[in-house]
């Protein structure tokens, strides 16, 4: 290596230095241009290389193969074309016919292929200097010879230059090769333009099997009429084609009579009998199959779109996008509670829409809870409920998911508000999403935490200098004085109501940890705030810091949280809630946990399952021989070994009370007796012993809980009470406490 080299690598971090920058520093300050070549560490003459080659594509120097293309003759190179594609390393090195001959006849078109040949020899192709036909040409091609990267680029190209005029072709071709993402955006243009599409000549070019493709989704929304009579035209452009099958995807009932008898009828390629059925289900049905618009991740509850809402009192307020000036008096729209749900709010969409997800604010500018349930229609006659939150409290924004279905009408209906007798809606949005949260019995299963502000979850009892201190996502900034929620041993309690009921199984919870008392508690849910289910039960444990929990997953709306003890005084101390917990590692352990006893139970039922058979084999032996008894004697042993091994495994679980279901559970001391006996029926989260606790919390809040920049208490002091903790802080309202007559 020369000295400059090794300069330029150790002296100069490798960075480059011109032979000018050089001259300059000797030379002096000067204006002269210095055309003399830089120095560098690397040497890029890839573009030369590429150059080089390109110049041996279909040169007969160095040749040793020939490819013979509409009886004209393309010399290549063996090494060249193995190197770049699978397809001809095995054709030509792997031991065919084709490895020992010079000449290779190809069945393909001439002027793609001599296309695909510049392509293999320099990396380079122009798809702008060819015509849409040599496009997909080139496309089959890099589809039959494996070349990957130039089919998504083929792909990538062809994507951005749909039209009416190719759409068609590129369909057929993206179905052919199995481009499962071009075949997907060819079906969402022609969905999008579907009616023009229909009265276009290209349609009738397309598949057989690309046509039923089409015809077969909900949102390829056109006039029924319109697409019977673009099958017709297709049919008689291929007469070859059995078009029974495919008239049976146009869907006739939602066509009207007139147009059934006057150009369904007269066209001769139904039998009469099929327009009957058509006639019976349009009169009969209560879900026909409609089709629909799909605007992806677009609201289409908005007047762009031609909607409105028809029902309701303000109605002008629902769908006018503002979310945010509203008060006591105005900014929303309204209906009546009443006993029978005969009112409503009721929303017609400009056109048929493919909808699964609405998004509604409901008034929340104070701690009022309301309940309600969502249908949908198609024709305002025959209603659906895809949503139905009834029996529980919700609040503020409301994010509901259901199952992917053509939508006209969305009418919500109130069941109850907390305050007075009406239901009162700010905003709504409604669209087809493709971020759709996993669903439980309808009701979402998040991974986020839904404990926050964001979520419209708020914190309806406690004591606190700041209303939601619990949930504003701040566990770092705490102290003596501030950043937590808390109660009254004996006397109170901690209540969170989440912005509407999620399917929920974990917790994470921060107790105030400035000094090192420990604190004893219990939590509970409830989807009313009337039933409470135990799901927490640490009474009889010293815990500090942050706490994980894990039970049996169920609808929760209402969390609650009563302290029991406090080594250092009598008041219960939270400063973060999380549901669910967004431990990532306890959750991989909960994960790995319940996979260990799936396992277990498997093999316990396999094992239950031998045992059985023995047993028949053994008594079946008995009526036979003698030595009967001892064969299933020899069972017991086999049960015994199995129920030992299943024992012995569960007791020695790091996890071991995670997620189980105890024979017997301390009785909340607010709980009536009722309560306690439905108690005992449930989970009780984590009931890991004193010292596992102890362990696994230092763990926790070592691993889990970022540095605070807060005050500690003194080495040799003994716990004392935060000096502000024992006066009157701010109490939170309750709905009980709120009323007027908004």
């Amino acid at each position: 290596m020369s000295s400059q080299g090794h300069h330029k690598m150790h002296g100069c971090g490798g960075m480059s230095i011109s032979s000018s920058t050089a001259s300059g520093s000797s030379k002096g300050n000067n204006n002269t241009t210095n055309s003399e070549p830089e120095f560098t560490d690397e040497i890029d003459l890839a573009e030369r290389f590429s150059s080089d080659m390109a110049r041996l594509c279909m040169n007969d120097r160095y040749a040793d193969v020939e490819f013979v293309v509409e009886e004209q003759r393309l010399p290549a190179h063996r090494v060249i074309l193995a190197a770049r594609s699978e397809y001809f390393r095995a054709l030509l090195y792997g031991g065919m016919s084709e490895t020992t001959q010079r000449q290779i006849p190809l069945d393909v078109p001439l002027d793609p292929f001599k296309v695909l040949l510049r392509y293999i020899y320099s990396g380079t192709l122009s798809l702008a200097t060819l015509d849409e036909d040599a496009v997909i040409d080139v496309l089959g091609m890099a589809n039959q010879y494996g070349f990957q990267d130039l089919e998504l680029s083929i792909s990538n190209y062809l994507r951005q230059y749909l039209a009416l005029n190719n759409v068609c072709m590129i369909l057929d071709a993206a179905r052919l090769y199995n481009l499962e993402e071009l075949t997907q955006v060819c079906l969402m243009f022609m969905d999008r333009n579907a009616a023009d599409l229909l009265h276009h000549d290209s349609f009738k070019m397309l598949s057989k099997e690309s046509l039923e493709e089409v015809l077969r989704r909900d949102c390829f929304f056109a006039p029924e009429v319109e697409i019977f009579l673009a099958v017709w035209k297709w049919s008689r452009y291929n007469p070859s084609v059995d078009i029974k099958s495919v008239v049976d995807f146009v869907r006739l009932p939602l066509m009207n009579l007139e147009d059934l008898l006057q150009k369904v009828r007269p066209s001769g390629i139904l039998e009469p009998d099929k327009i009957l059925d058509a006639i019976d289900e349009q009169s009969t049905s209560k879900t026909l199959p409609y089709r629909a618009a799909l605007w992806p991740e677009e609201n289409v509850a908005t007047a762009k779109y031609l909607s409105r809402c028809i029902q309701g009192e303000c109605r002008s307020s629902l769908l006018n996008g503002d979310v945010i000036t509203y008060d006591m008096e105005h900014g929303y729209t309204r209906h009546c509670i009443s006993d029978n749900n005969d009112a409503g709010i009721v929303v017609e969409l400009g056109t048929m829409s493919m909808i699964n997800h609405i998004r509604m604010l409901l008034w929340d500018r104070d701690s009022r809870a309301y309940s309600y349930f969502v249908e949908v229609s198609g024709d305002q006659q025959n209603w659906e409920r895809v949503v139905d939150y009834s029996d529980y409290h919700c609040r503020s924004w409301q994010y509901l998911y259901f199952e992917a279905r053509p939508v006209r009408y969305i009418r919500l209906v109130g069941t109850q508000n907390t305050v007075n007798r009406v239901f009162h809606v700010v905003g709504l949005e409604a669209m087809h999403t493709a971020n759709v949260p996993k669903l439980i019995d309808h009701f979402v299963a998040p991974k986020a935490n839904v404990a926050t502000i964001e979520m419209s979850a708020i914190v309806t009892d406690g004591v606190s200098r700041s209303r939601n201190a619990l949930i504003n996502g701040d566990y770092v900034r705490y102290d003596w004085d501030s950043g937590y929620t808390c109660h009254q041993l004996g006397s109170g309690e901690i209540v969170v109501r989440l912005g509407q009921p999620y399917h929920v199984g974990s917790m994470r919870l921060l107790l105030w940890d400035c000094d090192d008392r420990h604190y004893s508690f219990y939590i509970e849910t409830s989807t009313n705030r009337r039933d409470w289910q135990m799901v927490v039960d640490r009474r009889n444990d010293k815990a500090r810091s942050w706490q994980n929990f894990h039970f049996a997953p169920r609808p929760v709306v209402f969390i609650r949280i009563v302290g029991t003890r406090n080594t250092a005084n009598e008041i219960f101390h939270c400063v973060h809630l999380e549901c669910p917990s967004q431990d990532k590692s306890y959750l991989k352990k909960v994960a790995d946990l319940e996979k260990e006893k799936e396992k277990k139970l498997e093999l316990k039922h396999r094992a239950t399952d031998d045992n059985m058979a023995s047993t028949s084999a053994a008594a079946a032996a008995a009526s036979s021989s003698s030595s009967s008894t001892a064969a299933a004697a020899a069972v017991v042993p086999l049960a015994t070994s199995v129920a030992s091994t299943s024992n012995a495994d569960s007791s020695t679980s790091p996890f071991s009370g995670i997620g189980r279901w105890p024979l017997s559970i301390p009785s909340s001391p607010a709980a009536d007796t009722s309560r306690a006996k439905e108690n005992e029926s449930r989970s009780v989260g984590d009931q890991a012993s004193t010292s596992s606790s102890s362990t696994t919390t230092k763990s926790s809040s070592s691993s889990s809980t970022p540095a605070k920049g807060k005050p500690t208490a003194q080495p040799n002091a003994s716990p004392t009470v935060p000096k502000d903790i024992e006066q009157p802080l701010v109490e939170l309202a309750t709905d009980d406490n709120t009323n007027d007559e908004n």
